[in-house]
């Protein structure tokens, strides 16, 4: 198993069962592309300092773009991310966006309100995963592309509230401030109030939103595409399920869609194209 196909199978698992769906070159393509940009999260996360994390992000980045540009690299990850994006023709002010989103992290850790946090940060962190992937993933019709990127924006508001404990290790909150005032909820508690129950549930009627508006590109794919893409969208949305199933309690654990579950759902949908 390559290196990109293990991160995508340690740090993206949901990704991953869909990508069991595609073809094999497309599924390689789908985790080299997942593979350039977790490592890069990583190197924002994992390095307390922000001067020295700062230099890594931005090292990484330019020898990124030196082997998109035809530089040889020994690192496994670069060489085939470059690879797909030269292949797939993918445009760099994608990737622009996102080091840049990126390197956000390093100075902001708070958002004021919603309109903030998805223009100002999900935009290049989120809904630009999205616009990776439309090439990759071969739809019929350029009308796929709203969509994709309104599942970017789903996949990452769902990663936002199911991991408000983890972050706030970080001192970060990917939360809209102005709506935590308005409905008197503090995730520093840490523990589950009526008010963060109220605040919770708006944010999850909104993430629902989101991934209705890109229901309609599923069915603008090819049909190995459209069962991969189907997969994450049902679930990664039943995550919120969970969380609402555990009466909003973000903070004592990750809530998680079991394994088995996950199986059910790729034999389904391989059965069906069968």
């Amino acid at each position: 198993m390559s290196r990109e196909t293990q991160l995508l199978r340690r740090h993206g698992t949901t990704y991953w069962w869909g990508t069991l769906l595609l073809p094999r070159r497309q599924a390689r393509d789908v985790a080299a592309i997942y593979a350039v940009c977790r490592v890069a999260d990583d190197l924002v996360d994992e390095q307390p300092e922000v001067a020295l994390a700062t230099r890594d992000l931005y090292a990484y980045r330019d020898a990124f773009y030196a082997a998109w540009d035809g530089a040889p690299t020994d690192d496994s990850v670069l060489a085939a991310a470059s690879e797909v994006v030269v292949r797939r023709r993918i445009p760099r002010h994608c990737f622009d966006r996102f080091f840049g989103a990126m390197a956000l992290d390093l100075t902001r850790t708070s958002w004021a309100s919603w309109p903030d946090l998805r223009d100002g940060y999900m935009e290049g962190s989120a809904a630009v995963i999205g616009e990776l992937m439309v090439p990759v993933l071969e739809p019929r019709s350029q009308a796929a592309f709203e969509p994709a990127r309104s599942l970017g924006l789903a996949f990452q508001l769902t990663n936002f509230i199911r991991d408000v404990g983890e972050d706030l290790g970080r001192g970060r909150v990917y939360l809209p401030a102005d709506e935590l005032a308005a409905f008197g909820a503090d995730p520093w508690l840490r523990r589950v109030t009526p008010q963060w129950r109220a605040f919770l549930a708006a944010q999850i009627v909104r993430n629902r939103e989101l991934y209705e508006a890109a229901r309609p590109g599923i069915e603008l794919l090819p049909p190995a595409a459209a069962r991969c893409v189907a997969a994450a969208h049902g679930l990664y949305a039943q995550i919120l399920d969970e969380i609402e199933a555990a009466d909003y309690d973000v903070f004592s654990e990750r809530r998680r869609v079991s394994r088995v579950t996950k199986a059910a759902t790729v034999a389904r949908l391989m059965a069906s194209a069968r």
